[in-house]
């Protein structure tokens, strides 16, 4: 065939030769995933047979198999972990990296059990999404050498590579939104079960010392149940013994609704006698009346940036672990006065 020939060659041209669309081509041309091997395999003979210059393959990327704890996903945090499942899929199949999930019990995640999902899934690199690897765990993980990200998680040793929303910093803007609306009691509704969390809580009491006449009581939550009714159950008690707290910042924003409702029930204005602000900016902070105030945690940022870990962790596998914080963005509502001007 003449070189004016190849050079008047289009994709156009292999498309129609191929029976494919021209953009199957394209993607095809440019190495991109998510086309069948079979397709894949005609377009590149065609391709081939008439001279067309093409790249040469990618280098196979190694697979990633993402775990994550069914006691949460399958409650009510479920539709905090959506976002961030559909971004490690999505970034996973960018980067051409096989990927799987599995639901596991969180209490039940040995060393073995790990090695034998991993091993079922044909994966190297191991997503833990919402887990805080056990000692056990971490002790095989290391000496493995298993490229290792915590999903909306922190490693406070950094011995694995993590990525999770600013916790510290959100919290304590969150705490500095009530207190610059002029409360001074506040109330903070929480668990201290993660290491993400204990530093929203560690944030938060930071905001509160740095204003000298502002005090806070911690509210301990089991979040064994239904978040909402037990911070509703709760405030309702707090609210009774009338100490004098006007404002509550809630871990999540499922707590900051059963919190409103509290208030709410106790003949209390909000946001003119009471502010709540909540955290994480789910679904349900679009539904209470008022609407709730809140910070916004971008779940979907948090998995592209776990996959971009991961890709770095497969080219080096004995570099320092880094860990990637989020920004948590204040979102105004309707429960903290003023907030929006903030």
């Amino acid at each position: 065939m003449s070189d004016e020939k190849v050079k008047r060659l289009r994709q156009a041209d292999i498309a129609t030769l191929a029976g494919v669309s021209v953009s199957t081509v394209s993607r095809v041309l440019a190495n991109e995933p998510g086309i069948s091997e079979t397709v894949r395999r005609q377009i590149l003979k065609v391709a081939a047979e008439h001279g067309y210059p093409v790249k040469p393959a990618a280098e196979a990327v190694a697979g990633g198999l993402a775990l994550i704890a069914s006691d949460g996903v399958t409650g009510g945090l479920s539709v905090f972990y959506e976002a961030i499942v559909d971004g490690l899929r999505t970034g996973a199949s960018q980067a051409g990296m096989p990927f799987e999930i599995r639901l596991v019990r969180e209490d039940r995640i040995t060393p073995d059990a790990v090695r034998d999902y991993m091993r079922a899934a044909g994966a190297e690199g191991l997503f833990l999404v919402g887990i805080d690897p056990n000692e056990p765990l971490r002790d095989w993980l290391q000496v493995t050498t298993t490229p290792t990200v915590l999903v909306n998680g922190t490693d406070p040793r950094m011995q694995f590579d993590g990525v999770s929303p600013a916790n510290f910093f959100g919290a304590y803007e969150a705490a500095s939104r009530l207190t610059r609306a002029g409360h001074r009691r506040i109330l903070h509704l929480s668990g201290s079960h993660r290491h993400t969390i204990r530093e929203r809580i560690r944030g938060f009491e930071a905001a509160i010392a740095a204003v000298s006449d502002a005090e806070a009581r911690f509210v301990s939550l089991a979040l064994q149940g239904s978040a909402s009714r037990e911070a509703h159950e709760r405030t309702a008690a707090v609210l009774a013994e009338n100490a004098g707290f006007t404002a509550a910042f809630c871990m999540n924003d499922f707590i900051a609704v059963g919190v409103l409702e509290a208030v709410t029930e106790a003949g209390l204005r909000v946001p003119e006698d009471f502010a709540i602000i909540g955290f994480d900016d789910l679904p349900c902070a679009l539904m209470t009346n008022p609407r709730l105030s809140t910070m916004r945690v971008d779940r979907a940022a948090l998995a592209r940036e776990a996959v971009s870990l991961m890709l770095s962790r497969f080219r080096n596998r004995t570099a320092a672990a880094r860990h990637i914080c989020q920004a948590v963005v204040a979102v105004p509502g309707g429960t903290v006065a003023n907030a929006e001007n903030m």
